[in-house]
């Protein structure tokens, strides 16, 4: 049996979250080589050069989020319209895909708000 649509759309949600923890982890550890950088003092050759490509990828990263945000509440719509639309009788959704879909939903809504 194919998945439901409840099923697709969660693990869409699913993806998207994990997707912005990782850039979030990504920036993080941009930061921590930048500040390693600034503060070493290097007095090597290609020392400049390399903060400067640093702080390049931490704004690309940076510019990543509000995209992905955007991608977060479209794809949580979608999950919670279908969530709608699945509890009319003749649903093909089990209760577990409901509880996952639910699940996915509050793992949404808390991405969104820690990246406001």
């Amino acid at each position: 049996m194919p998945p439901s649509q409840l099923a697709i759309a969660t693990s869409v949600v699913n993806r998207l979250v994990k997707e912005e923890k990782s850039y979030h982890k990504e920036h993080e550890q941009q930061q921590a080589r930048i500040t390693k950088m600034e503060q070493s003092n290097s007095t090597e050759e290609n020392a400049e050069y390399e903060l400067r490509q640093e702080r390049k990828a931490l704004e690309e990263t940076n510019a990543m989020f509000p995209e992905l945000k955007k991608k977060i509440r479209d794809a949580l719509a979608r999950l919670e319209q279908q969530l709608e639309q699945d509890k009319g009788p003749g649903d093909q959704s089990t209760p577990e895909d409901i509880t996952k879909a639910k699940d996915a939903v509050a793992s949404a809504l808390t991405a969104i708000r820690e990246s406001s």
